[in-house]
């Protein structure tokens, strides 16, 4: 099967996970809670303009009172999300990271994200992953118990339904279609599709069906192995084609800061953050996915122009 790139190939390219539109306890700054569309607008345009290649959303559609401490309940719908960004920005991706596609049918799916595609002009990579929230599952009526199986198809389906043809077929376990079109198509010939999850499945259905892997936050000492672990199911599969793979790095702070950023975060003068951002280069990482620890939007956009004139013009040095 034929695979598609959508980052500059031998460089080591950036993006970010949108702040606001997913508040987990894990990683939301106290800003978040009182943000909204106006902050995520201003964070897109900043992102747009600075060289970022994706914003990335989330996507949860219920969250269940027993998992609400950690993850909150604020998730914004993915697509909603993007296709608002993609009005008031230019040329940056839209990835959703990562669309829990099992839970919705292959040709609903395919509605949004081919819309999206198309109103973008062609800017959409297609994040998607098992999920993890049984309540949800139940709740919309999707197999939990056999999400591996249903999101391996439902790629397979999607990669019909995101096609060209305007009366895509598909015959699968579980999904089927034909003579049922579909317009508008999307923009691209053929959406990439990025496979999130650091699983031993979730890595074989990176390198057996995926033009990207997004790691669900592998540490360093993790990922060469993971890396090797991908490439070598893709030789034995007879798969050639470059697959663009993903990291997320710790949390950074371009400069010295004044206020406590938690012992994991990487800060400093901009050449050494992007000497140890490099590692990740060596490894076979073509784009990392970075986070700023922030205390309000103007600072979060500070660090992202930072970072974008002072640290990445050394990511590829």
């Amino acid at each position: 099967m034929a695979h598609v790139q959508v980052l500059p190939e031998g460089r080591l390219s950036y993006g970010m996970q949108l702040p606001v539109q997913s508040q987990s306890t894990i990683y939301a700054e106290s800003w978040e809670a009182v943000a909204g569309a106006e902050d995520l607008a201003d964070i897109a345009r900043t992102a747009d303009r600075t060289g970022f290649a994706y914003i990335a959303s989330c996507d949860h559609v219920a969250i269940p009172r027993r998992l609400a401490d950690a993850m909150s309940t604020v998730w914004y719908d993915p697509v909603a999300t993007l296709a608002f960004l993609a009005g008031i920005t230019e040329r940056v991706l839209l990835l959703s990271h990562v669309a829990v596609v099992g839970l919705r049918h292959p040709l609903v799916s395919a509605k949004q994200y081919a819309t999206l595609d198309h109103l973008s002009a062609g800017r959409l990579v297609l994040g998607v992953g098992a999920g993890h929230v049984q309540e949800e599952f139940d709740a919309l009526g999707a197999d939990f118990a056999g999400r591996g199986p249903v999101l391996d198809e439902t790629i397979d389906a999607l990669r019909a339904a995101l096609g060209p043809e305007e009366y895509p077929e598909f015959a699968g376990e579980r999904f089927s279609f034909s003579g049922l079109g579909q317009r508008p198509r999307p923009v691209q010939a053929r959406i990439p599709v990025w496979v999130g999850g650091s699983s031993p499945a979730a890595v074989r259905r990176a390198a057996l069906r995926g033009d990207g892997w997004l790691p669900q936050g592998d540490p360093r000492g993790k990922l060469p192995g993971q890396i090797a672990r991908l490439r070598q199911l893709r030789e034995e599969a007879g798969i050639d084609d470059p697959i663009e793979i993903g990291a997320i790095t710790e949390p950074l702070y371009v400069g010295e800061p004044d206020w406590e950023t938690g012992r994991r975060t990487l800060t400093g003068k901009p050449d050494a953050i992007a000497e140890s951002l490099r590692a990740y280069a060596a490894m076979g990482v073509r784009q990392i996915q970075v986070r700023f620890r922030s205390r309000s939007r103007d600072e979060l956009t500070d660090q992202m122009a930072a970072f974008a004139s002072d640290v990445a013009p050394h990511l590829n040095s």
